[in-house]
């Protein structure tokens, strides 16, 4: 499965488009990723543990996208959207979802 944020595939045509595929995951980071990521914050640098879940909720929002896309018999997605939200009280969950077109090549 070819997955990409472009409109197309180079020297691969679309033959037949098989309609929009979305994936979510939401995320929620505890109590001591925040407490340190805090403390990251006033000192300086990157979050590592928020990059993490960052990461990961991506990669299971993508992979939910192509598992719909494979049900429709897709050989790519393309035209691949991510969007990062947060919600829930205080924003304390991370939303990830990612839309795109599933085609035929």
């Amino acid at each position: 499965m070819i997955l990409s944020t472009t409109p197309s595939i180079e020297n691969k045509p679309a033959k037949q488009y098989l309609g929009i595929v979305t994936g979510e995951t939401i995320i929620g980071a505890n109590i001591f990723k925040d407490f340190f990521a805090g403390i990251r914050d006033i000192v300086g640098g990157r979050s590592g543990s928020y990059e993490k879940v960052l990461r990961e909720a991506k990669e299971i929002a993508l992979k939910e996208m192509e598992e719909r896309a494979l049900r429709l018999g897709a050989d790519a997605v393309i035209g691949i959207d991510l969007d990062y939200e947060t919600v829930g009280a205080n924003g304390g969950m991370l939303m990830v979802t990612a839309s795109g077109t599933a085609v035929k090549l």
